[in-house]
C-alpha cells in the first residue's frame, strides 16, 4: 500500500477502468497529476476483465471464491454476459439472481458509499458485486468529485468511486489522440478529487486491467474445431471452449494445433491446479468455466459470433500479458 495511506483519517478509492500500468508509463507526460502520486504497479486478477476484477476489488476475494469468474460464464446451462446479466439479449436477473450467483457482500458488509454513473447504480451486475453498499449516482463526470466531497464532509471514512471513460475510449478508438485526450480528462478528475479531500485524507487510484491493441487481428476457429464445440464463453483474449460430450481431448489437440502459436492452451483443471483463479475454486464455480481455455499471448482475439457488440473493438483485454495484468496502485494525501 502506498505510504500516503498510512494513518489517513479518510480514504477515497478511485477505480479508473482500463488504465494499465504500462499504458500509463508510456504517457506520464499526459497525466502529470497521476504520475506524481506515490506507489507503483500491482497485478490484477485472471481473467483481466472488468466483471471479475471489480468483484475482487469490492469483495476482497479471488475469482475462484466470488465466482464472477469471467465476462461471459456458464449459468444454468447457458452463457450469461455478467456485465449485462443477460443471455442472447434477454435479462437473467430473475432466473439467475445476482445475490445467489455472487453470495458475498461488498466491503465486508459495511455500507460504503459507491460513487458511480447513475445508470450503473441499480444494475444487476452492481447488485452482484456491490451488494450492501450505498449507491451515489452522478450524471456528469464533473459531478463525481462533488459527490465524493459531500460524502467525506458527511463523515464517511471510506468512499469508493468508479470511472469508466478510459476503458470505453481504448475499446472504441484504440491508442492515439482520443485516448490521450481521455487520459488528460482522467488526470483532471484525479486533480479535482485531490482538491476536495479534507486535510489528512488520502486518495488511492487503481484499475481493473490494462489494454492491448488487437484491431482486426481476429482469429476465427475452423469449422472442424467448432464441430467439437457445444458453447463458447469468456471473451476474445480468454476464450473458453465447451466441448461436446466425449470430445474434450480431441478438442484440446485441435486447439493446440490451431492456436498454439498465438495462445496458451490449457485444460480447465490445469488452470485451476496452477492457481490462476486463486488457491480454491469450488466445483460449482468451476462448472461455470469451459473445458479448454485459449488465452492469447499475441495481440489477437478469438472470434465468437455471440460475443460481439455495436462496434469492432480496437483494444481488448482478458489475457495474462503484462500490458493487461499490471495496473497502478497510487496514492496522494491532502496535507
Amino acid at each position: 500500500m502506498p505510504e500516503p495511506v498510512t494513518g489517513a483519517g479518510q480514504a477515497v478509492l478511485l477505480v479508473l477502468d482500463g488504465l494499465g500500468w504500462e499504458q500509463l508509463q508510456e504517457r506520464r507526460h499526459i497525466a502529470p497529476t497521476i504520475a506524481a502520486l506515490a506507489g507503483g504497479p500491482i497485478t490484477t486478477v485472471a481473467p483481466t476483465t472488468t466483471a471479475t476484477a471489480l468483484s475482487s476489488i469490492t469483495t476482497g476475494l479471488t475469482p475462484g471464491e466470488h465466482g464472477l469468474i469471467g465476462y461471459r460464464i456458464l449459468l444454468g446451462g447457458e452463457v450469461v454476459n455478467v456485465l449485462q446479466w443477460a443471455s442472447n439479449g434477454q435479462s437473467r436477473r430473475r432466473s439467475q439472481p445476482p445475490s445467489e450467483v455472487q453470495r458475498y457482500p461488498a466491503f465486508l458488509g459495511e455500507q460504503i458509499p459507491v460513487v458511480s454513473p447513475f445508470e450503473l447504480c441499480h444494475s444487476a451486475f452492481s447488485e452482484g458485486h456491490l451488494r450492501g453498499a450505498r449507491p451515489v449516482g452522478f450524471r456528469a463526470t464533473s459531478s463525481l468529485a462533488i459527490e465524493v466531497r459531500n460524502e467525506l464532509e458527511a463523515g464517511e471514512r471510506f468512499v469508493y468511486a468508479y470511472y469508466g471513460g478510459v476503458d470505453k475510449i481504448a475499446h472504441e478508438r484504440g491508442f492515439g489522440d482520443y485516448y490521450d485526450a481521455e487520459l488528460r480528462a482522467a488526470d483532471r478528475l484525479v486533480g479535482d478529487l485531490l482538491e476536495v479531500l479534507p486535510p489528512g485524507a488520502a486518495l488511492l487510484v487503481t484499475a481493473d486491467h490494462g489494454q492491448v491493441v488487437v484491431g482486426d487481428n481476429i482469429i476465427a476457429p475452423s469449422a472442424d474445431l467448432l464441430s467439437m464445440v457445444a458453447l463458447q464463453s469468456g471473451e476474445g483474449r480468454f476464450r473458453w471452449l465447451h466441448a461436446r460430450r466425449g470430445a474434450t481431448d480431441e478438442l484440446f489437440d485441435a486447439a493446440c494445433s490451431e492456436f498454439g502459436d498465438t495462445a496458451w492452451v490449457h485444460h480447465r483443471q490445469q488452470i485451476i491446479d496452477d492457481g490462476w483463479f486463486g488457491p480454491s475454486v469450488p466445483p460449482p464455480i468451476a462448472h461455470r468455466l469451459g473445458d479448454i481455455a485459449v488465452v492469447a499471448y499475441q495481440p489477437v482475439s478469438y472470434h465468437d459470433p455471440l460475443d460481439s457488440g455495436p462496434f469492432e473493438l480496437v483494444c481488448r483485454h482478458g489475457s495474462m500479458t503484462s500490458a493487461e495484468m499490471l495496473v497502478p496502485l497510487l496514492a496522494g494525501i491532502r496535507q
